[in-house]
């Protein structure tokens, strides 16, 4: 019921944000009179802060452009029930490397991604893994599991014309060497050229973190009686075993309370100030983080057991529809793995130790990269990123595009 009771409170509170997001709107107008009445500006500062407290927010624009400032079309290449394939369309084409961007299955939208994309399509072609909300897939359109997110990523592969370069952020790291592994040992004439993981669970046994031991330190069965709801009637994913959206986000937040409040004080000052451009990035930042989606309760059950229970991955003992993978198979694709410095999600050495489940790669195949002074999210985006990571990637590409 809990879902349920949430999702009633959110209608209930849709009139109130309306009306406190049209009075603050009403008084910040140059033509209305309380523009200019003593204290206005800390009234519309509270108001704010109600309106956004009460929200709904939605999926995110793209909003990529290109150098000229040209917004860049996204087309839909590979729609599948859970998942759609989407390409970064410039109105002046980029003849640059395939660059498959599969962003994670955990809560967030792929628009978190935007800064990634943005960089790569610069001088890249760019697809991404675009997941759906899955309170919005029929139930009619079945379950969804780790397997199935390996079988999307070999169709996707297979869509992509010509050589295709994979970038897998955070959580996809496993479902990608998952992949890599079910190409090699088909003998696969297409495999993935070149394979980039960025802050991946590989091994969870190194560095944990409160991520990791929240996840070991309890069974599936906690996990099922206590996160894993039903979606409720009125959407069109009605009857769906998911793990909400707002359970997701109430644990990131809890995370980093008290970065989170003084974030928001500090939005709160920088809107009875006046700084406009700080409280603009701070709205920037939460429409973005505080927009999350149902995840398929199955696919997150089985990652929590594989990942971060049972470590089956660096053991050795993963498997993909019943058979066991044979990751030593895998030696066409160069792998580079990043880490942050900071990472509060994927600890130290986490990442890099898919050098050692991937061994039949060559040595000279292989690169790592720590990224000082960034945490998880700076991997893959911010000025660091930019800067360093991202060219860094890209040079890699470039020189291992080519086996030798």
């Amino acid at each position: 019921m809990l879902y349920q009771a949430q999702d009633a409170l959110m209608r209930w509170l849709a009139p109130s944000n309306f009306m406190v997001s049209s009075l603050r709107k009403s008084m910040a107008h140059p033509f209305s009179p309380a523009r200019y009445v003593p204290g206005s500006r800390l009234m519309r500062a509270q108001l704010e802060l109600i309106e956004r407290q009460t929200a709904n927010y939605p999926k995110p624009a793209w909003d990529v452009v290109d150098a000229e400032g040209r917004a860049v079309a996204v087309k839909t290449l590979f729609e599948k029930a859970y998942c759609d394939l989407v390409e970064f369309c410039p109105e002046q084409p980029v003849d640059g490397p395939s660059v498959l961007i599969v962003a994670p299955l955990s809560g967030h939208w792929a628009t978190l991604l935007r800064d990634t994309v943005q960089t790569f399509a610069e001088d890249h072609r760019v697809f991404v893994t675009d997941w759906k909300n899955t309170r919005d897939v029929p139930l009619s359109e079945g379950a969804f599991h780790l397997d199935d997110y390996v079988d999307y990523l070999l169709d996707f592969i297979r869509t992509i014309e010509g050589d295709v370069h994979v970038i897998a952020v955070c959580q996809p790291s496993v479902p990608v060497l998952m992949t890599a592994a079910v190409q090699a040992m088909r003998g696969e004439v297409k495999q993935a050229s070149t394979i980039t993981l960025m802050g991946g669970p590989i091994d969870t046994r190194l560095s944990p973190t409160e991520v990791n031991n929240y996840a070991a330190n309890k069974d599936l069965r906690w996990f099922e009686k206590n996160v894993v709801k039903t979606v409720p009637w009125r959407y069109p994913g009605a009857g769906q075993r998911v793990y909400p959206g707002f359970i997701q986000l109430s644990g990131f937040m809890a995370m980093n309370l008290n970065s989170h409040l003084s974030k928001h004080f500090k939005f709160f000052e920088d809107l009875v100030t006046g700084d406009g451009d700080s409280a603009e990035k701070h709205r920037q930042f939460y429409n973005e983080y505080l927009a999350v989606m149902d995840l398929p309760a199955d696919y997150y059950l089985e990652t929590l057991k594989a990942v971060f229970i049972e470590h089956e991955l660096p053991k050795g003992t993963m498997q993909w529809r019943g058979q066991a993978l044979d990751f030593s198979a895998v030696t066409q694709p160069a792998l580079m793995t990043v880490e942050g410095e900071y990472d509060d999600i994927t600890g130290f050495g986490q990442t890099q130790a898919a050098h050692q489940v991937l061994a039949g790669i060559p040595e000279h195949r292989k690169t790592h990269w720590l990224q000082a002074g960034v945490g998880h999210y700076g991997i893959f985006n911010g000025r660091r990123f930019r800067q360093i990571i991202a060219p860094k990637i890209k040079a890699f590409i470039q020189q291992q595009a080519t086996p030798v």
